[in-house]
């Protein structure tokens, strides 16, 4: 025991514990650490305990003011670097190349003091701050895991459903910011200089391997950077060689089109990365032998690789092999292998990363990729990413048509049938500028701020052209920034605020903020410990049939009010979705005739082209090229006819809520029941609780399904066509072109009739069955909790008064804090 803990304990009226503490071995630092089941073996009698519970939260408040002072006046990025510092208690080395170490703590950027404070909307909003908020969670896990500690063992369905309960509360949903652009565009300087890891990915003469999906989180249980690396399976590698290699072979005598020379490139690139220049001279049986793999054993055990190091530039080196694409490394040395055509996804972990504690930025492939189980988790991804950013050099960014096709192919994945809510366009490199005839760095500084305002408007114009994309976006989700990463860490010709990198981190640190989990476990616990409670003091008996009685009739009342929009919802879709079959009935040749018989290519490049397709379930991906869906572009009329309707019905905004927001208004009017039946109050509040925690449930399970509905128009087609492409697929040698198109053709025209109008079908057999989920799901839940809290005679529950005063404190704080919070439009 140290004297800091021995002065809080006399300070405090609780010196007889002294001695406890001292056996125990409690210091400054465990006694910061001490959880609620710690203390209440250390103090076991209630009302002593409750004195020494408040005046650690109190004394941890106090340490956190000044705490969340330093995140507010500092970038957000130097907040683990302040942590660390503060608790090693050492003085770190200036980057400003001096000997004098001690005059400032590690400043990647230069001062600190130079950085502007964000803007006032940020400190009112920020509320309790996120630190208050993690003591807060972490006391009210430790509050309920001594709960669970405490139930009784036997095994009554109060019991069970109380420790599920207990366990559910356990959630961690991450947000998903997925990052677009071609090579070279600037992506990884963009993600480091954001979340301030300076060497995390890299940049610059290594050429980016684009089939490697990359996410960046935060590592909250260790002070080491790590590496997850997943990769493909040796069946799934075994399939793709085959195809590569066939490809080759197929294509061997046709002759050398440019299109033909940039897949042959891809593909040698991506062989000799793995066999260097053996591949050229076997089979793709031999290539799998385990000799190849014998530095990976993972990729043959199917087990994930894990790399952990101790710093951002170590980890960087370690991962090059795995993420990038080159024939030298950075010695000019010839590295014997590359194994990045093998990896699936590699999740790098920084350490005690606060704007990635909930967010997981996600550097993506610009169109999925040739791989099934790549292009798999690509589309997952990307339907799953809540902020979309796509990232362009300024000088071409209005201009680039290969940034805006990734965004045109992609919408309807992000969009209908995705969760994405924003699009940030985002220009890097504005530090870039031809020569000016005023060379002062005001004349600079001027020129790169005109040259910023211009390219904003000319992307917003372009935006607007996108009338397809417009289906899913309105203009209100789409924004523009013009970033500068090397004047972020430079500071030469802008202040740190004009490269607008702080914006992208402020808009971070809101994300972490409404995602936090503190709110919905801390509410959960209350309405669980108000359930225990209510049974414990056996006050059920009074008005228990009334209150049942009346909570029935409520949830019938409701349900309608919840059944009348979906069914309108379906209505409408099936009178779209009629009105879709027609259409593509009606345009089938015209369809057809663009695919099979596509403008300005040669019938030598249209072969290898459609043989790809065929090959491929209907898909062809070209590097750096538009991608080809034939699939899509079948289901384009019906997808059409219920886009603007599927957007109103599914909003991504999740301040709207599906059908009309009508979940969101579901209420049993708790509030006056528990006026009206003072007896069964704390049995009403868990009730509460309860209806708020399935409502949030089914929100999420809304926009997870509707995914599934609006895919199931493309995914029916798709289905229908694996015939036909298993058959297009076999023919070989003379008139193949013909054969493929003609089998492809007198397919379609055979299944027309009936193709279409199944998939409407599913569709709207999907809307159904989403529908009595809803009804059934709200129905049942509710009714097994008001059966359960009001109509359960199990009174052996202990007493946990004390907890439920702790909880319900920190719920109240919790409730007036956000009801405090300025509303936010995301």
């Amino acid at each position: 025991m140290d004297d800091f803990v021995r002065n809080k304990l006399t300070e405090w009226g609780l010196s007889e514990y002294i001695e406890t503490f001292k056996d125990e071995g409690i210091d400054e630092e465990s006694f910061y650490c001490l959880d609620f089941q710690d203390i209440a073996n250390l103090i076991p009698k209630v009302g002593r305990r409750a004195i020494f519970k408040k005046r650690l939260m109190l004394l941890k408040g106090e340490d956190n003011t000044t705490y969340h002072q330093e995140s507010i006046d500092s970038p957000p990025q130097f907040q683990r670097e302040k942590e660390e510092a503060a608790e090693s208690d050492q003085v770190l080395p200036s980057t400003s190349g001096t000997k004098d170490k001690g005059k400032r703590k590690l400043d990647l950027q230069g001062e600190s003091s130079k950085w502007p404070s964000p803007p006032s909307k940020r400190q009112r909003t920020s509320g309790l701050g996120l630190y208050t908020e993690e003591i807060i969670l972490s006391d009210v896990k430790s509050i309920m895991r001594f709960v669970q500690q405490r139930l009784p063992n036997q095994d009554s369905n109060i019991n069970r459903f109380l420790r599920n309960k207990i366990s559910d509360l356990e959630t961690d949903k991450r947000v998903l910011v997925g990052v677009f652009g071609k090579t070279g565009a600037g992506k990884s300087s963009l993600i480091n200089a954001v979340i301030g890891e300076k060497n995390l990915l890299p940049s610059g003469s290594i050429s980016a391997c684009t089939s490697v999906m990359i996410k960046v989180e935060a590592n909250m249980k260790s002070p080491k950077y790590e590496a997850d690396i997943e990769f493909i399976t040796k069946e799934e590698w075994k399939d793709e060689l085959w195809s590569l290699l066939n490809f080759l072979g197929d294509n061997a005598d046709q002759g050398n089109d440019q299109d033909e020379e940039e897949d042959y490139r891809d593909i040698d690139e991506k062989l000799s990365a793995v066999y260097g220049e053996e591949w050229r001279s076997k089979s793709a049986e031999d290539l799998m032998d385990n000799k190849y793999f014998k530095e990976i054993p993972e990729f043959l055990q199917s087990k994930r690789k894990i790399l952990t190091c101790e710093s951002a530039k170590e980890l960087s080196a370690k991962c090059v092999k795995y993420t990038k694409s080159d024939s030298k490394d950075g010695d000019g040395k010839e590295r014997k292998r590359w194994y990045w055509p093998l990896v699936k996804c590699v999740t790098v972990r920084v350490p005690k990363n606060r704007l990635l504690q909930h967010v997981t930025i996600v550097d993506l492939p610009g169109t999925g990729d040739r791989n099934k189980s790549r292009d798999e988790m690509w589309k997952s991804v990307v339907g799953s990413c809540s902020i979309v950013w796509i990232v362009t050099e300024i000088n071409r960014a209005a201009a680039e048509k290969e940034t805006w096709e990734i965004l045109k192919s992609a919408s309807s994945i992000m969009g209908n049938g995705g969760e994405c809510q924003q699009i940030d366009f985002i220009c890097t490199k504005s530090d870039n500028i031809e020569d000016s005839d005023d060379s002062s760095a005001a004349g600079v500084r001027a020129l790169i701020l005109k040259k910023n305002m211009k390219a904003k408007e000319e992307v917003n114009k372009e935006f607007k052209k996108l009338n397809k994309v417009k289906k899913h976006f309105g203009d209100e989700c789409f924004k523009v920034f013009t970033v500068s990463s090397k004047e972020f860490f430079k500071k030469k010709h802008l202040a740190p605020d004009e490269t607008e990198i702080p914006k992208l981190q402020e808009f971070l640190q809101d994300l972490n903020n409404r995602h936090s989990e503190t709110l919905n476990y801390v509410s959960g616990a209350y309405g669980i410990l108000s359930l225990i409670q209510g049974a414990h003091s056996r006050n059920v008996a009074g008005n228990t049939a009334d209150v049942c009685k009346d909570l029935e009739e409520k949830i019938s009342h409701e349900l309608e009010k919840v059944k009348r929009p979906m069914e309108e919802a379906y209505m409408t879709f099936e009178k779209c979705l009629s009105e879709g079959v027609e259409k593509s009935e009606s345009l089938c040749d015209k369809v057809l005739k663009s695919i099979l018989q596509p403008r300005g290519v040669s019938g030598r490049g249209f072969h290898k082209i459609l043989k790809c397709v065929v090959r491929n379930c209907g898909t062809y991906k070209p590097k750096n090229k538009k991608p080809i869906n034939l699939n899509v572009k079948l289901a384009a009329c019906l997808t059409d006819s219920i886009d603007e309707e599927f957007k109103k019905t599914f909003p991504n905004e999740k301040k709207c809520g599906a059908f009309n927001g009508v979940i969101n208004t579901f209420s049993l009017g708790m509030e006056e029941l528990i006026q009206k039946y003072k007896d069964v109050e704390l049995q009403l509040i868990f009730l509460k609780t309860e209806e708020e925690k399935i409502k949030t449930v089914l929100n999420k399970t809304i926009r997870e399904k509707k995914k599934t509905v609006y895919n199931s128009l493309t995914t029916t087609i798709e289905e229908n066509m694996q015939d036909c492409y298993q058959q297009a697929a076999g023919f070989r040698g003379k008139d193949s072109l013909k054969n493929m198109r003609d089998t492809v053709k007198q397919h379609v025209y055979s299944l027309k009739n009936t193709m279409f109008e199944q998939a409407k079908d599913i569709m709207l057999r999907r809307l159904r069955k989403l529908k009595v989920y809803i009804l059934k799901e709200l129905k049942e839940t509710m009714q097994k909790s008001i059966k359960l809290s009001l109509k359960t005679d199990d009174y052996s529950l202990p007493d946990f008064t004390v907890e439920l005063v702790e909880v319900k404190k920190h719920y109240n704080c919790l409730k007036k804090n956000q009801d405090e919070e300025t509303p936010q439009i995301w």
